[in-house]
């Protein structure tokens, strides 16, 4: 196992102690920077952002090639992390623990963790593993006078983690499987935009991100974390599922051809479709249809018949009727006002 020791006093410096390591070479614009590396330790990117509200983004997306083992000293940086595995999973653990205590990061999983001042931090990167592990860091005293004007709305637990400043406590808490988390971290990796209206989306996407951390350790402290007896990969299946109806919404659907396909019962295709979307498999593939279907209007020239067959639905007055419960207006005049703006 190789480690790799940080003791810098911000998020770029921890790149470059990896970077010292593993090899590669950092470039920025615009304020983003990205460590690129093809080494006999390491094949990927890491990329990094600091905001001036207190708030780092950092981002892996690398295979390693031996297993490694950051040792994160928190004397001089210690900010709150709040990390979520895209792909992949890594371990963690505080000094004070052993081994044999490391708790794994799922795929799908979110974890927030601080260690207390002077303590440290163990993370662990298995080898030949495709990792993608979105990483947001926050320094406490800056971001409390910057943005988290009411921190009292937090619950108490986390509430107590964010006046910590003095640092005097360890932290950790493992979430559930979050899908919801998956997919806006994608979005925020797939962006596009270039310039200040990239480091805009990102600032926007990130602070979402955040936002959706704290709620889902909220739900869990009140009780309302989501219960599933699904499996990892069960929920992997579903979301290929979910994937493939957004890719092709007009095909013919039914629970008995998805259960078939994905080879899961379908009581289990609801539970998962429930638990990941909170639609059962019909209200989801609605929905789906739904938005195509909006899309198709917005930027196509097709008429409401061709949408209506192109989405799959084969009765244009139960597509009017459901649209216009959606969204409070009928598809023609959805598109008339459509045309108008354009």
């Amino acid at each position: 196992m190789t480690q790799i020791v940080i003791d810098a006093k911000s998020v770029e410096g921890s790149v470059r102690q990896i970077k010292d390591v593993i090899g590669g070479t950092i470039e920025e614009q615009w304020g983003e920077y990205t460590l690129t590396t093809n080494s006999k330790l390491a094949k990927g990117t890491i990329r990094f952002i600091t905001f001036d509200w207190g708030v780092s983004l950092l981002e892996y997306d690398i295979t390693f090639f031996e297993d490694i083992c950051l040792v994160m000293d928190a004397s001089e940086y210690n900010p709150i992390h709040f990390t979520y595995c895209l792909e992949g999973s890594i371990g963690h653990r505080f000094e004070y623990q052993s081994e044999d205590d490391i708790k794994t990061l799922e795929q799908f999983q979110s974890v927030i963790i601080t260690s207390k001042d002077g303590g440290y931090n163990y993370g662990y990167f298995p080898k030949n593993v495709k990792l993608a592990v979105n990483v947001i860091q926050i320094k406490r005293k800056l971001f409390l006078k910057k943005r988290l004007n009411n921190v009292e709305e937090l619950n108490r637990k986390l509430y107590e983690v964010f006046l910590d400043t003095d640092h005097d406590n360890s932290f950790s808490f493992f979430g559930a499987y979050d899908l919801k988390l998956a997919d806006k971290i994608s979005r925020l990796r797939k962006l596009k935009t270039k310039g200040i209206i990239r480091m805009i989306h990102i600032e926007g996407l990130v602070y979402e991100i955040l936002s959706m951390h704290i709620l889902q350790h909220d739900k869990a402290v009140k009780n309302k974390k989501p219960t599933t007896s699904l499996l990892r990969s069960e929920l992997r299946i579903i979301r290929k599922l979910a994937r493939n109806i957004i890719k092709n919404p007009s095909k013919e659907y039914t629970l008995d051809t998805l259960a078939l396909e994905s080879g899961l019962s379908q009581a289990k295709l609801q539970e998962g479709f429930k638990t990941l979307y909170k639609r059962t498999v019909t209200e989801y593939i609605r929905h789906i249809r739904l938005e195509a279907a909006r899309d198709y209007i917005r930027t196509t020239e097709m008429n409401i018949s061709q949408i209506v067959y192109t989405i799959g639905f084969s009765s244009r007055s139960y597509f009017s009727k459901i649209f216009k419960n959606k969204y409070g207006i009928s598809p023609s005049e959805f598109q008339n006002n459509t045309l108008q703006i354009g």
